[in-house]
């Protein structure tokens, strides 16, 4: 089987008791990295330092993790995987492993007193392949609801999604996403709702059109949310070209998640170049390929996920 993305290596920790996990994405040589985020609730880690103004202008793993804030304590376990390893940038005593992270708020499916850290993060190193990632309840989407317009009576069961697109050059465009957001799951093609809201009969309710309305009493929890997701290529960009892929990849957000960006998610979308070809496709139309990703990634993260407790998926409700 071919390499997901040439370059990459995905792996999970999944912790179907809890309901929640962690999922990372190791780049064993480092890769260019970028970031933007959208949402008005985010959780992250060293963000700042995927600012093309920055010094640092490679990355050594991403780590995408459940257990809200209390996640991002598995970024500790990732770093010291990757230090084992001998991986990390070099600062003459010690290599130091740059691991940016954003977390996705889950606390409320399953055991709130059971987050990932630093075991967990460790763990789903370990279990990092070169092969296309498991989907569905796995990783980061393993506690990952959507739909929140009712509050938790509502919801639909999401979870983890990847997407591929390989053109004949040997160019590579792929998307990786955990979908844990406020709003419903839209069909781009076809407009019509995939996975959200939903009323006592199973019947998919329009999250927005609520919204006209007095808002409903789900809204006063609707706080715990968040989409979280990466763009991936192995083009050799520039780190400016590869914020700015991470900033197209939210029209992929926009164009699957509605509402988006609320000040109820944290919204975040990564993007790695790992630099093994030269691409033939400029940095906009890869910009584009990354947001056609990432509309499949989120269809796929909500159609492979299975019910959990009185959770149901998208494939029991109308």
């Amino acid at each position: 089987m071919s390499e997901f993305v040439p370059g990459l290596k995905i792996g999970h920790y999944t912790d179907l008791n809890a309901l929640t996990g962690c999922t990372v994405i190791i780049a064993e040589e480092g890769a260019v990295g970028g970031v933007d985020v959208r949402g008005g609730a985010p959780g992250t880690r060293e963000t700042d330092l995927l600012r093309p103004v920055h010094l640092v202008d490679r990355v050594h793993a991403i780590l995408l993790s459940g257990g809200s804030a209390f996640g991002l304590a598995a970024a500790t376990g990732v770093m010291k995987y990757l230090e084992e390893h001998g991986i990390g940038f070099d600062v003459g005593v010690a290599k130091v492993p740059i691991v940016p992270a954003a977390v996705l708020f889950d606390l409320m499916v399953g055991d709130p007193n059971v987050r990932p850290g630093e075991a967990e993060g460790y763990k789903a190193c370990e279990t990092a392949t070169t092969e296309w990632p498991d989907e569905g309840n796995v990783g980061a989407g393993t506690g990952a609801t959507v739909g929140k317009g009712f509050g938790p009576k509502g919801v639909t069961k999401s979870g983890f999604g990847a997407y591929k697109i390989e053109l004949q050059d040997g160019l590579v465009v792929a998307a990786l996403v955990a979908v844990n957001a406020f709003g419903d799951i839209i069909d781009p093609k076809t407009g019509e709702i995939v996975a959200g809201t939903h009323d006592e009969d199973g019947n998919f309710v329009v999250t927005r059109e609520l919204m006209k309305k007095v808002p409903p009493k789900g809204f006063d929890e609707a706080v715990k949310n968040t989409t979280i997701g990466l763009i991936a290529t192995n083009a050799i960009l520039t780190k400016d070209e590869v914020n700015k892929i991470a900033q197209m990849g939210h029209d992929g957000f926009a164009r699957a998640i509605v509402p988006v960006h609320t000040m109820f998610d944290g919204d975040t979308i990564f993007a790695l170049a790992t630099g093994k070809v030269k691409p033939s496709l400029d940095v906009t139309a890869i910009g584009a390929l990354g947001v056609m990703a990432m509309e499949e990634a989120i269809l796929r993260a909500v159609t492979h996920a299975e019910s959990i407790a009185d959770i149901p998926s998208a494939k029991e409700l109308k």
